[in-house]
């Protein structure tokens, strides 16, 4: 039976069973689907890997509930890189060669992911991944390689449309921290405004340890600024900076990455009216409107996910996500009755769309970035409830 998103994920064994073309308990047991998960369970970078987490566990026990695919249990292999790009290429060794896996999700971030793209692709195992960097997604050097999740220039140009034609900027100041990713953000985001003749009136990056962010602030706004574009990972230098721009007076607005949403702002900000004209990279699939509402499609997943899965302390679009890398194998092996690599690789390779609930996922052997930049939004950043966040205003 040919299936389609909605049977695939639907909650009760039985529709789930025949969704998959799953074999009933009396058939024997065959060989599992193994599937590695890198995941940067502890750590520094951890909140990401703990939310997706979620959504992977709650995949494989909806799906082996319903007796699996065609049959085959899923058998899962996690392993907590602790954000460590050595443990990483440990854990994507062992997968490989002693756990022999079909297919691995992860890493969730860059640095581990730029430290085992290049293993996987010489053993031809089939990656799907999250991770912004650019240089991640090659179809020649990497043609096992999949992104789900936006790139970072999509995310940059979901900011600068917000920024030009919601916020009718046309002076801005672009800074970062002094990570690697930090300065690579500064140096793209203010080369893309530049090529739309915005005027780039400060850029800088900065300790996201200084304890005193208003000199930045105060040139910012001397220099003319009408929006702050910002590119960091750093909760604490973002409350320092939205506490600093309250101090001064200024009610400039704030646009950048999914971190100024980040929940630890909350408890580093002086007032929560300090938050307010703050707008994060976020999802239409993650965003709710003005009554509240999810997209029908999201409010469908949380719901089977009510009792189950924990999203008031993590967000929507990484449990989605989670759930959506685990289909995505399944669905592979289902469709092609196959779990051999090239036959997973060649599958995905033909998806135009997969209608998954974090996005839906376009590939092609020339294309291996698969989410639609159309659905990345703005969010308003303090407006988090059960993982997703109001829209920005601006928006049709």
């Amino acid at each position: 039976m040919s299936i389609t998103r909605r049977n695939f994920t639907i909650g009760t064994a039985a529709v789930g069973a025949a969704a998959l073309g799953i074999a009933r308990p009396a058939i024997a047991q065959v060989e599992p689907i193994r599937i590695g998960w890198l995941a940067a369970l502890t750590g520094a970078s951890s909140a990401p890997a703990i939310g997706f987490n979620r959504g992977v566990m709650f995949a494989v026990s909806e799906i082996n509930a319903a007796g699996g695919v065609k049959g085959r249990k899923i058998e899962l292999t996690t392993r907590d890189t602790q954000g460590d790009p050595a443990k990483a290429v440990n854990a994507t060794q062992e997968m490989i060669s002693q756990v022999k896996v079909h297919a691995i999700w992860g890493p969730t971030n860059s640095g581990e992911s730029l430290a085992v793209t290049p293993i996987m692709a010489r053993t031809k195992i089939p990656n799907v991944h999250p991770c912004v960097v650019e240089s991640l997604i090659d179809t020649t050097k990497f043609p096992n390689a999949f992104r789900m999740a936006p790139s970072n220039t999509q995310w940059d140009d979901a900011v600068r449309f917000y920024a030009i034609k919601v916020l009718k900027a046309k002076k801005v100041a672009v800074v970062a921290d002094t990570t690697g990713y930090g300065v690579s953000a500064v140096k793209s985001s203010v080369e893309g405004f530049k090529k739309d003749g915005i005027e780039v009136v400060y850029q800088a990056t900065i300790d996201a340890t200084q304890p005193d962010m208003t000199p930045d602030m105060l040139r910012a706004k001397n220099a003319g600024a009408e929006a702050i574009v910002m590119w960091s990972t750093s909760s604490g230098m973002a409350a320092r900076m939205f506490n600093a721009r309250a101090q001064m007076g200024w009610d400039v607005p704030f646009v950048g990455h999914p971190s100024l949403s980040s929940g630890d702002i909350a408890g580093l900000i002086e007032k929560k009216s300090n938050w307010e004209k703050v707008y994060a990279v976020g999802y239409r699939s993650c965003s709710f409107d003005q009554a509240g509402k999810l997209p029908p499609r999201s409010e469908e997943l949380v719901s089977r996910m009510k009792g189950k899965v924990e999203l008031n302390d993590s967000l929507l679009w990484w449990v989605a996500g989670g759930f959506d890398a685990i289909t995505l194998i399944a669905k592979a092996v289902e469709a092609t009755g196959s779990s051999d690599s090239a036959e997973i690789i060649k599958y995905w390779n033909s998806l135009n769309p997969y209608p998954g609930y974090f996005g839906d996922y376009t590939f092609t052997p020339e294309q291996h970035n698969g989410y639609p930049t159309k659905d990345i939004v703005m969010s308003e950043a303090s407006s988090a409830k059960g993982g997703a966040f109001a829209i920005a205003p601006g928006y049709t």
